[in-house]
């Protein structure tokens, strides 16, 4: 090692050798596979936002519906300009701009774990979320399958896992066309409505388990849950500037093409859904979705649109989570990179996957699903603190790196990410506030939580790292090991683990604890016969135990010689069947135990295996 320091041994223990990036193995993304791949967060998510709105809107009755228009107006307006910030954050980062990335190079270490902590837990809730609604898509095509919404979860959960240990190019194929089709049918059901509204053929839509009217004034907090309840519209804008280098080259280009394309889709279908759910005059229901109550009106009834309509809904709902599985790992192994994960996050699959990480998100996204059994509205409150923290600090970083630079014409990109972090902290409070009582405090304890636990991880590695550090150390000088073989009796196994032992060392010692003084005359003399010349050791135990014995003569040796080694050879038998192993005691498996955290203790198993 060339830099025997505590800073180059910690950068190779927390870095490690570079880490290949699966890109340069895999097909590079155009602009249409790249839509595909990393927009269904964004744009699936108007399926449910619409309805998100209208469910805290009834409380003040039917009229107070009406109100959907100007706050789905204002979201639309709120989310062009966040997706235009982005854009300069794409052409400022093409190396890939997330907001973990973005922090850390302007606001400091802190505010980047936040970040971090805000996004793995966005996306996660990204899965949980866009797989729920992805599921009450399907049950209000087929209400008979209402009961089983978790395990339909569940299921997905495990498809998209599964997919997505495959690998980037593997998905993009499996992603494209699902998506197209969803938007086909949003931009179909649309010009479907539009015909209807146009030739006054409108039809009311009756739907069942309707969310009852309420009939309070809305105040201002309801409006304001209303609004932050529709910002579900915007999650998923940043996953494009997270995937800058997925795209062929350009990539900057590509990639800000692809987040405009996206936006318009993202406003366009959003603002449809809003302005259709007035004309039909929709009421949320406990059992159909909104945009299944549109179809239905739209299409004139349960045919083959409306069907289409709702698979296209179901498909890109569940599909939504590609985007946290491609960016969940992603950001997992950079933050390990950086010393405040497991380094295991940070290791490739055979595919070239992070595989850690997609199994790790599987798992948590799981968790979540059977704790709030499958239901997208229990979900949502958790949802949108995590999205608009890294909104917040993404576009202030922004800020700050077109301060520090000062490039030709910084002051206007300055502006517009400065009014993007300015609307975005805005968002976060009033989502703060009307979502803390409905489970959003979970997720503000939860975040210095996992920045505490990142700072802990970094501490440990530094502390390993400074422990193994050659850096004013001299050697040990020749070492002496004393091998003791614990032995039960004298066999086969017993004899071939102290001859493996002969050949570490001079100082061989058999050892047996006595707990049966007919036994240990039996191996005394058996060991005269066979014991070639080794040294045998009989340890008393007055209370017949076996470990605590072997632990005070191991002691009482490190006390004697506290330089030496001291090695343990087990005789372990393998059995030749798996369920043999149940016939035998697991001695060897609890002395290994006990034995772990001994400094200067080496064990070893000499196998001995049954036919």
């Amino acid at each position: 090692m060339p830099d025997d320091g505590v800073y180059a041994l910690g950068k190779r223990l927390l870095v490690g050798r570079p880490i290949p990036s699966s890109l340069a193995h895999h097909e590079r993304l155009s602009r249409v596979t790249g839509l595909a791949v990393l927009s269904s967060d964004a744009l699936s998510s108007v399926a449910y936002a619409t309805e998100e709105i209208l469910r805290v809107l009834i409380i003040g009755g039917l009229g107070a519906l009406s109100f959907s228009i100007p706050i789905g107006l204002l979201i639309a307006t709120l989310l062009g300009l966040v997706a235009f910030s982005y854009r300069q954050t794409i052409h400022a980062y093409p190396s890939g701009g997330g907001a973990y990335i973005v922090s850390k190079d302007n606001l400091g270490d802190n505010a980047a774990l936040t970040a971090a902590a805000a996004l793995l837990i966005d996306y996660t809730l990204t899965v949980a979320v866009s797989i729920a609604a992805g599921v009450a898509a399907l049950t209000s095509a087929f209400p008979a399958l209402h009961i089983n919404r978790v395990e339909l979860s569940l299921g997905f959960v495990a498809i998209l896992a599964v997919g997505n240990l495959r690998g980037l190019r593997e998905s993009g194929r499996i992603f494209a066309v699902p998506t197209y089709f969803f938007i086909g049918m949003m931009l179909l059901l649309m010009v479907a409505g539009a015909w209807h509204y146009v030739t006054g053929t409108v039809v009311p839509v009756e739907a069942v388990n309707l969310l009852p009217a309420g009939g309070a004034s809305l105040g201002l907090f309801a409006l304001l849950t209303a609004f932050s309840n529709g910002c579900t519209a915007m999650t998923g804008v940043e996953a494009v500037s997270n995937g800058v280098p997925a795209f062929k080259p350009p990539e900057a280009r590509n990639a800000a093409q692809t987040l405009i394309a996206m936006a318009l889709l993202a406003i366009t279908m959003f603002v449809g859904i809003t302005v259709l759910a007035h004309v039909y005059r929709i009421v949320p229901s406990e059992s159909e979705t909104v945009v299944s109550q549109i179809a239905r009106g739209s299409f004139g009834g349960r045919g083959i649109l409306y069907f289409c309509v709702q698979i296209a809904t179901m498909l890109i709902l569940v599909l939504a989570a590609n985007t946290a599985y491609a960016d969940f790992p992603r950001l997992a192994s950079i933050v390990a990179r950086d010393g405040y994960l497991p380094r295991q996050f940070a290791n490739q699959g055979d595919r070239l996957a992070f595989s850690n990480g997609i199994v790790a998100l599987s798992v948590f996204a799981a968790i979540l699903l059977i704790a709030f059994k499958g239901d997208t509205h229990a979900l949502i409150p958790l949802y949108m603190i995590g999205v608009f923290i890294s909104f917040t600090l993404s576009q202030t970083g922004m800020v700050m790196h077109w301060r520090r630079l000062r490039e030709p014409g910084w002051r206007s990109s300055a502006v517009v990410n400065g009014i993007g972090a300015l609307a975005t902290a805005v968002v976060l409070v009033i989502v703060t506030v009307t979502k803390a009582l409905e489970g959003a405090w979970i997720i503000v304890v939860l975040i210095p939580v996992l920045i505490a636990v990142f700072k802990a991880t970094r501490r440990h590695y530094r502390h390993v790292a400074a422990q193994l550090s050659l850096r004013g150390w001299k050697g040990e000088g020749p070492q002496h090991s004393i091998v003791l073989v614990p032995i039960s009796g004298v066999h086969r196994a017993a004899l071939q683990a102290v001859g493996y032992a002969q050949s570490l060392s001079t100082d061989v010692r058999a050892v047996f604890v006595d707990i049966d003084a007919a036994a240990t005359d039996r191996v005394r003399a058996d060991w005269a016969t066979w014991g070639n010349g080794t040294r045998l050791e009989v340890l008393a135990s007055p209370y017949r135990s076996l470990m605590e014995p072997l632990m005070d003569h191991i002691n009482a040796l490190q006390e004697a010689s506290p330089r030496d080694y001291v090695t343990v050879i087990l005789p372990e038998f393998v059995p030749a069947r798996w369920w043999q192993h149940l016939l035998h005691n697991q001695t060897a498996l609890l002395i290994k135990g006990a034995l772990l955290f001994k400094p200067r203790v080496v064990v070893t198993s000499v196998p001995f295996h049954l036919e």
